[in-house]
């Protein structure tokens, strides 16, 4: 019962989670809304990863037309750069790295677009029974329309909606975790608010 009661919280633990990557390629830099942003505050994420040596997945939407992740994300320690025509990042090859860290009980997603490749993910992710969380701040689409309500579809059915100061505390859990200073040192400055409080 305790256990059934801990996954709904929807806490993380640095040794049961796993970070996902999604698509960020250089052709949607021009069309992504607040893609710029975006970047900023996946790039604290991907420092934390690298800190906390969480384990990393990214994937790459058909990248001989869309191009490689961009470069100002540092993906140099990811377990797997996954190229993909599906809209989902669980193809064969993400589910065998998955089998490869069978302590991973949580992923915490983010990377676009909210609507299409990080719905079908969270959604596979949920059906495979892992526990969701969609980094608000760090996930966009071409259209807020889309970002807003593909996220609210995403809480609808089951997905963990925060930011990325709230993961990252959440994996600290206390000031004394070992690591506690390199993280505050990561989100001294406020993250951009990326587009989330303005208008439609």
């Amino acid at each position: 019962m305790a256990n059934a009661i801990t996954s709904r919280l929807g806490r993380l633990a640095v040794n049961s989670t796993s970070f996902f990557l999604c698509d960020m390629q250089e052709k949607f830099m021009k069309t992504i809304r607040y893609f710029d942003d975006i970047v900023l505050v996946q790039q604290r994420l991907l420092a934390a990863a690298n800190t906390l040596n969480i384990p990393l997945i990214v994937t790459e939407q058909y990248p001989q037309g869309l191009g490689k992740t961009v470069p100002t994300l540092d993906t140099s320690k990811a377990k797997g750069i996954i190229s993909k025509t599906d809209f989902s990042m669980l193809v064969p090859e993400t589910e065998a790295l998955l089998k490869e860290i069978p302590h991973v009980k949580s992923v915490v997603l983010f990377g676009i677009e909210a609507h299409v490749c990080i719905h079908h993910t969270a959604l596979d992710l949920i059906d495979k029974n892992y526990e969701v969380h969609i980094v608000a701040d760090a996930v966009s689409s071409r259209s807020m329309v889309d970002r807003m309500y593909g996220i609210e579809r995403l809480r609808q059915s089951g997905a963990f909606i925060t930011t990325s100061e709230c993961v990252l505390l959440a994996l600290m859990g206390g000031s004394k975790h070992p690591q506690f200073r390199s993280i505050q040192k990561l989100i001294a400055t406020s993250a951009p608010e990326t587009g989330l409080l303005s208008k439609l």
